[in-house]
């Protein structure tokens, strides 16, 4: 099947089923379950400037949602795991699937069969600790009284004998200390039902339709979980054709693309409903849309992230923490603004935690005429507003705010 569809609706449809437009539909704990999974991925990153990059991301999908409610759901509640060298959440119930993949790293992956070589002595020695202690971390081992290595997965090689413990599966997160993972065997921390590998047949087809559901539009670029470790090229396009042919997936062309992409075959009747200027019945909003309140996104949110933002948005957005400040266009930690469905502005700020005041520092339009639309004032100031409760400050400075009306609504608004 082929449909085509307008670059408004591709929008739409990829915002809608990353839960980003037209509004937040969840809310609270069992809100950030129902996110994470609708996200397929929820990606890990250890930097905390204002908020961690998964706290924020979840902030613009979840109502009431505070710092760290991911952990609960995920180490506590043990609904999901995190896991893989592109660190991410996913949910528990399909780690059969993901043990075919670790098992494939583990006998294919050369950087992980080295490090099998490498540490093996330390390997066997970290598989008798964790039968010991239950729950080992890095930091349990002096540097003292290991092996220096050189390797950015670690400096010692119990480090590196735990990671590689956890990445071909026989260890999992147990919680996290700052961040750092406390790891256990993974029958302590697993339901005993999902510890086993689905057949090769189902894992491939997995991969394919997890990558399709999570760019809710996609070209199947991602293919290193499923075709590096697993098909080849042939037999890909071969499984390709099987799955367009069963229906779980759907070619789509969006006008202004040269290339087709592929959308979940369940995903027909929601791309017919934006195609018609109807909202999708599930993507209610529970309080405020995007258009009455701006949503700002997360930095590695993928909906934005890594040069998607110009292909949907025409917003051209680079994440500019990781360069040298003098080759800074906007700042050091710049959030996109999602206002309706569209990115209108950026927004750099940091959370001045002597006097608890969330400082923005620099503003940036797409459309200056936006700075002396009343609507956009409002959303923004609402934005502001809710993000200063999230992060748990008690104020806000807008002075950078070049634009009047913006920074007196945002300052009268928060304040």
């Amino acid at each position: 099947m082929l449909i085509t569809i307008g670059i408004e609706v591709a929008r739409r449809f990829i915002l809608g089923k990353q839960g980003l437009w037209p509004g937040r539909r969840w809310s609270g704990i069992t809100g950030t379950e129902q996110a994470i999974r609708a996200m397929e991925y929820l990606q890990l990153d250890p930097l905390q400037i204002l908020a961690r990059s998964q706290d924020i991301a979840l902030h613009s999908r979840v109502l009431n949602y505070k710092p760290d409610m991911w952990e609960v759901v995920t180490h506590q509640q043990r609904k999901f795991f995190d896991w893989g060298g592109w660190l991410a959440v996913r949910p528990m119930d399909e780690l059969p699937h993901w043990r075919v993949v670790m098992r494939r790293e583990r006998d294919s992956d050369p950087q992980i069969r080295a490090m099998a070589s490498d540490h093996a002595d330390a390997i066997d020695e970290m598989r008798v600790i964790l039968r010991e202690r239950s729950v080992v971390g890095n930091r349990d081992f002096d540097m003292a009284t290991r092996t220096r290595t050189q390797s950015y997965r670690g400096r010692k090689d119990s480090a590196l004998a735990l990671y590689y413990l956890w990445r071909t599966g026989e260890v999992m997160t147990h919680h996290r200390d700052r961040f750092e993972r406390a790891y256990a065997l993974t029958e302590t921390v697993a339901p005993a039902h999902l510890i086993r590998e689905s057949s090769e047949a189902e894992a491939d087809r997995f991969l394919i339709k997890k990558e399709v559901g999570f760019s809710g539009l996609s070209r199947i670029n991602r293919t290193s979980d499923s075709y590096r470790r697993g098909e080849p090229d042939r037999a890909a396009r071969k499984l390709l054709g099987a799955m367009l042919a069963d229906g779980d997936i759907i070619e789509v062309k969006v006008e202004g693309w040269k290339a087709a992409h592929y959308a979940l075959g369940s995903d027909t009747d929601t791309l017919a409903e934006l195609s018609a200027g109807r909202i999708p019945m599930a993507w209610t909003p529970l309080e405020t849309t995007t258009m009455e309140e701006v949503v700002f996104l997360a930095p590695l949110d993928h909906v934005s992230a890594r040069g998607r933002a110009k292909v949907l948005f025409s917003f051209d957005y680079v994440w500019e923490v990781y360069k040298p400040e003098p080759q800074r266009k906007f700042g050091y930690y710049t959030l996109p603004i999602l206002w309706g469905d569209r990115l209108v502005a950026r927004f750099d700020s940091k959370l001045d935690r002597t006097t608890n005041t969330f400082v923005i520092l620099g503003l940036w339009l797409e459309d200056k005429i936006l700075g002396k639309d009343e609507a956009f004032a409002e959303a923004l100031a609402c934005g502001f507003a809710r993000f200063v409760t999230f992060l748990g400050a008690s104020k806000l400075d807008a002075k950078a705010i070049r634009e009047p009306l913006l920074r007196r609504r945002a300052s009268d608004l928060v304040i």
